[in-house]
């Protein structure tokens, strides 16, 4: 069961997305604020699985929100829900520590599928945003990650771009022909060697030294 917080200062709009993941046997809607200190405390009493943010709200907003909730460190992850669909607003969200970006004008066919996607640890962005990521993040690749990602086996970067595309540890140990529990082993080498804490961090490492391509 995904556990799911909603987070816009409509209670109109909360109540619609409240209606679309009810008819969803595996997900579960465990509250709802209207800003970003709201939230914050609603993560930590609740600590549900995905937060579904809006961006613009009054107070810190969602921006601030979400890098607030990711530093609670209790593995909630985050889906940025938006009016703005202009890609310079990817890179700020990312960077916050958002694992989903998408326009409130496509929630009625993707956020489901988002909230699956992010609970396993993977990343959701809108299929357009691809070049715009592969742009900011692979131009700006430093010497430094490339030099860290020398230092991984060929095994351990192959976990790493399927960790990083959203593949769970039985997927990318039936794509690799080894145990689900090897996986986990090679993962937390990688974090280890990288000092990695969080998963999103894989992902955005990913993106910085080229790995991951976004489709």
């Amino acid at each position: 069961m995904i556990s799911v917080l909603l987070v816009d200062d409509h209670a109109v709009l909360r109540a619609g997305l409240r209606s679309l993941l009810d008819a969803e046997a595996d997900i579960n809607v465990v509250g709802e604020a209207s800003c970003g200190e709201q939230a914050i405390d609603l993560v930590r009493d609740r600590k549900p699985n995905v937060v579904v943010m809006d961006l613009s709200m009054p107070g810190i907003g969602g921006l601030e929100a979400t890098r607030r909730i990711r530093a609670l460190d209790i593995g909630s992850k985050v889906i940025v829900l938006t009016m703005h669909s202009e890609q310079e607003h990817l890179g700020p969200v990312i960077e916050a520590g958002a694992s989903g970006y998408l326009t409130k004008t496509r929630a009625d066919r993707e956020l489901v599928e988002g909230l699956r996607v992010v609970a396993q640890g993977g990343a959701y962005m809108p299929p357009e945003a691809s070049t715009y990521i592969v742009d900011r993040y692979v131009r700006r690749a430093e010497q430094p990650a490339a030099s860290e990602l020398k230092r991984l086996s060929r095994r351990e970067r192959e976990v790493l771009t399927l960790t990083a595309e959203g593949f769970t540890a039985v997927e990318i140990g039936g794509r690799l022909g080894v145990s689900p529990k090897t996986v986990d082993t090679y993962r937390s080498r990688v974090m280890r060697k990288l000092e990695i804490a969080h998963r999103s961090e894989l992902v955005r490492f990913a993106l910085r030294t080229g790995l991951l391509k976004v489709h």
